[in-house]
């Protein structure tokens, strides 16, 4: 059984019949089973959730764990238990918090199933029945009606009235009124909102009914499209995950190049082959910072616990970083940069306008200048012919109906005028319904002075039924030319523009309403409504474009409407342009990479057209955020380097394949997860500056000794302490550093660029130089003298080197100064962390059950002053040179990395 080709648009409806196999009557029950057996059942396939374990393999994958795994097998082989087990410990904690963050199902799939209905209302034989919706199959002629739900792909056979709801598939922000007729044909495809002739699966009739015949179900209809682009949507790595990759890559050469160094040239001097093998896993442990992997887990986590307290929820831990990053942020218009309700913008009216400022359902609409009675008969043309209602509820206004009648509803309300009092004036006893062929609606009135009509409906269509002017003037073809201009130009400032008009006085009317009869109608004016931008949008477009992050518009609204709104919000640079759908879809993949940088806003764009845009960007070297709340964004949102659903309105398919949640649904959000991202990416960087700096300087000290023929004035077990507990502490303090004031007036980072770059390797290796020449200082004093035994020497080094690190966080903070200013004391985590280290590293040398652990002994007071005092130096060092070199700079952008004595990279916040 071939189901119709796309061009069933285009052809009539006993054509389509004819191509399906079908007639008006329906299937046969004969008929429907055979192709239910051909075709299969009327559902979408689901992909399995990712098991449990994958989830916790992946936890494992990483090149810095794998070298801590390696570094934990060669500590058992030499019979170092103590520090195997310390570092099997590091990685059960870091495997566990990121299983734990990470722990979710992948229920894409199950969410776009459920947006499947039960049941299904077919006639067969030429009766009308209900079936499970799983049943229906092609050439089934389905029965519409309000309220329903679509089950498949269908083309109109019949419409009364019909309107659908298509904005979680098509983006559109007002019900769509469908029509039976063939379309005329096009060159091009036409973009799926454009198909008036066409139903769609998961969508939802709002009002009036009709007949379709299936022309496809399951993963054929456009809703299986999408499912089947989800599914090939392929998860990507954020950029954090591989710099630290790529950085784990890079460590793995730096370790065996020390520890073949090292163990080279002890063998060479005669040393014993099992010390040097030992002093090679001391320095393969130095080199490794066991606490990045936990630390840069909790710091997304802690990031993470920020963004929900401002409304966003992270379902992605890497994507609390990657929005840092962000050059594009990609978003639909309706409900996202504006507030997704219609209101009454503008009234014209003869001689003339008023300017209405309204905001939702509610009677709060207020005119300028205030209403005239001949804007009263405006508002009631509205009013009358109209279907909606508001209501008041306890958390404000609700709408019963259509958007745009239930704005003109509010409109009037607001002017005093009731529905239900007009109509104890004015009953209706007759309506002529809206309908695309007439494009108007009418309905009649019995009035005191006799039966008096009223219309509203689309000025090319209403205003030649009009032969005067609300008030008598007459109308010739040149007014309705100016009336139809005064239109258009309202239409390309984003407004839906209506026409409005009643019978003149005196007409005689009976009981019924034909389409004849509404003639010789006085314009009463237009009407221009709007879905007005969402308060505080425009200014956040202008933060993000400040900090040099793109606001590129995607909708499925018109290309008016989607410009007008644009340039109100500030999304189009002078530079930009703008790109509809028939341009769009003229354009192949290589057309579109180019055209995309220079291209703000997108309109009339299908589900795998956001998905092309978003692939284009990222080909070109973007960083995309993708924000969506229907199954049309579902592929796009996958796609993007982050995806972000909205919490309130979005669809469960854009929640579930979405890596953030807004639970507000507002745009600001957006951009205060984007600041949060940059400074849990500036926190990483530092402490990563921290780690680096510290366990170089490890790494230093134990190799200079070594080639100087010194006794090894580290332990392995003391270095590891050193990694986990001084290390730690205050890196994790620096997670919760507070941003510096340039956050959101830099341009994103270029997420290509590796972290250890070549300015930060210098500042690391500078700091790392005077971390290790205080300790060799130290630890060499403490050889010469008379009063130290070699343990106590050992001792020395190692407190040293344990206080120098803690004071050294105060460098990674900040490229300024920080000693001698008020952000020394704004992160108390900072000196909580140390505090605790430093009680830490005393028990280490005091206490004798860690002191049998870690072979150190009990040092004097004279020894520990002496040991502070040199710890000071480095720190102190380094703020001077910052302080001298702060005075004599003039501002400017911030580099990359902390900043050196002689260096002005920083890294950090």
């Amino acid at each position: 059984m071939n189901q119709a080709s796309p061009d069933s648009a285009f052809r009539d409806a006993e054509q389509v019949l004819a191509g399906l196999g079908s007639t008006p009557e329906g299937l046969s029950e004969t008929e429907a089973g055979r192709r239910l057996r051909e075709t299969g059942p009327n559902e979408l396939p689901v992909r399995p959730p990712e098991p449990a374990w994958r989830i916790l393999a992946r936890q494992f994958r990483g090149v810095v764990v794998l070298l801590l795994v390696a570094a934990t097998g060669v500590a058992f082989l030499l019979g170092d238990r103590i520090e195997a087990l310390a570092i099997l410990v590091v990685l059960v904690v870091n495997a566990g918090l990121g299983f734990v963050t990470e722990l979710r199902a992948h229920r894409a799939m199950e969410g776009l199933r459920r947006l499947g209905v039960k049941e299904a209302r077919v006639r067969r034989e030429g009766r009308v029945r209900s079936i499970a919706a799983t049943q229906v199959v092609p050439g089934d002629v389905l029965v519409l009606e309000a309220g329903e739900a679509i089950p498949a792909d269908a083309r109109l056979l019949q419409a009364r009235e019909l309107r659908l709801n298509e904005a979680t598939l098509t983006g559109e922000s007002v019900p769509c009124l469908k029509g039976s007729a063939p379309l005329q044909p096009s060159e091009t495809p036409l973009p799926l909102a454009d198909l008036a002739n066409f139903v769609f699966k998961g969508t939802l009739v709002t009002s009036g009914g009709g007949e379709a015949v299936v022309v496809a179900t399951g993963p054929g209809t456009q809703l299986g499209r999408i499912a089947r682009l989800v599914e090939d949507t392929e998860d990507e790595p954020s950029p954090l995950e591989q710099q630290l990759d790529r950085l784990g890559r890079r460590l793995v050469w730096l370790v065996l190049l020390v520890a073949v160094v090292v163990a080279g040239t002890g063998l060479l001097r005669g040393a014993d082959p099992g010390l040097m093998l030992k002093t090679a896993l001391a320095l393969a442990i130095a080199a490794v910072p066991e606490g990045l992997p936990a630390v840069a887990t909790i710091t997304l986590a802690l990031g993470m616990r920020r963004m929900a307290r401002r409304n966003a929820l992270v379902r992605n831990l890497p994507a609390v970083e990657t929005l840092g990053s962000c050059t594009a942020i990609c978003t639909d218009k309706t409900g996202t940069l504006t507030a997704g309700i219609m209101s009454v913008a503008r009234y014209v009216t003869p001689g003339r306008e008023f300017e209405v400022e309204a905001h939702g359902y509610g009677p709060t609409a207020t005119f300028d200048p205030p209403e005239t009675g001949a804007l009263e008969t405006a508002l009631l043309s509205g009013l009358l012919p109209n279907r909606a209602g508001i209501r008041e509820e306890d958390d404000g206004w609700v709408l019963e109906g259509d958007p745009t009648e239930g704005a003109l509803v509010a409109a009037a309300a607001s002017a005093g005028l009731r529905r239900e009092e007009v109509l104890e004036r004015w009953p209706e006893v007759a309506e002529l319904p809206f309908s695309s062929e007439r494009g108007f609606m009418a309905t009649l009135h019995r009035g005191e002075d006799g039966s008096v009509t009223w219309a509203k409906g689309a000025p090319e269509h209403l205003l030649p039924r009009c032969d005067a002017e609300w008030e008598g003037v007459e109308l010739a073809d040149d007014d309705r030319r100016r009336w139809l201009d005064r239109a258009e130009a309202m239409g390309s400032e984003g407004l839906r523009v209506l026409a409005l008009a009643r019978s003149g006085p005196g007409a005689a009317q009976g009981d019924t309403l034909a389409e004849d009869d509404v003639r010789g109608l006085h314009l009463a004016g237009l009407v221009g409504l709007r879905d007005p931008p969402d308060a505080g949008v425009a200014s956040t477009v202008l933060l993000l474009r400040r900090a040099g992050v793109r606001t590129v518009m995607i909708t499925g609204d018109q290309a008016a409407t989607a410009r007008s709104v644009a340039e109100e919000l500030g999304v189009l640079e002078a530079w930009e342009t703008t790109l509809g759908g028939a341009e769009f879809l003229a354009l192949d993949d290589d057309g579109l990479r180019l055209a995309v940088s220079d291209v703000g806003v997108f309109s009339r764009i299908d589900p795998e057209g956001k998905l092309r845009i978003v692939d284009a960007l990222q080909d070109r070297g973007e960083v995309v955020g993708m924000l969506g709340d229907g199954v049309n964004d579902a592929a796009a949102l996958r796609s993007a380097d982050v995806g972000v659903a909205m919490g309130i309105r979005g669809t469960e398919v854009a929640r579930d394949t979405s890596d953030l949640v807004l639970l507000d649904d507002r745009f600001q959000t957006v951009a205060a997860a984007v600041e949060e991202g940059r400074v849990i990416f500036d926190n990483i960087r530092a402490f990563i500056f921290y780690l680096f700096s510290c366990n170089l300087s490890e790494v230093l000290v134990l190799l200079l000794a070594g080639l100087a023929g010194l006794p090894l004035p580290l332990l392995p077990l003391q270095i590891l302490w050193l990694n986990l507990v001084t290390d730690v502490l205050p890196a994790l303090a620096l997670a919760v550093e507070p941003p510096r004031a340039d956050v959101m007036s830099r341009p994103p980072r270029d997420p290509g660029r590796a972290i250890l770059s070549g300015r930060f390797l210098s500042s690391v290796g500078l700091h790392g130089g005077l971390l290790t020449a205080a300790t060799l200082g130290v630890y060499l004093w403490a050889l010469g003298s008379p009063s130290t035994t070699p343990v106590q020497a050992t001792t020395v080094a190692f407190t040293a080197l344990a206080f120098t690190q803690l004071f050294h966080v105060v460098n990674a903070r900040d490229v300024r100064p920080v000693l001698w200013t008020r952000r020394m004391l704004r992160n108390r985590w900072l000196g909580l962390g140390v505090g605790a280290a430093v009680a830490l590293q005393v028990l280490a040398v005091q206490w004798g059950p860690l002191q049998a652990v870690l072979r150190t002994e009990s040092l004097p007071g004279s020894i520990w002053a002496v040991a502070l005092g040199v710890a000071v130096l480095p720190v102190l060092v380094s703020q001077v040179a910052r302080a001298r070199r702060s005075a004599s700079s003039v501002p400017g952008p911030p580099p990359e990395a902390p900043s050196a004595p002689e260096s002005s990279s920083p890294a950090g916040p």
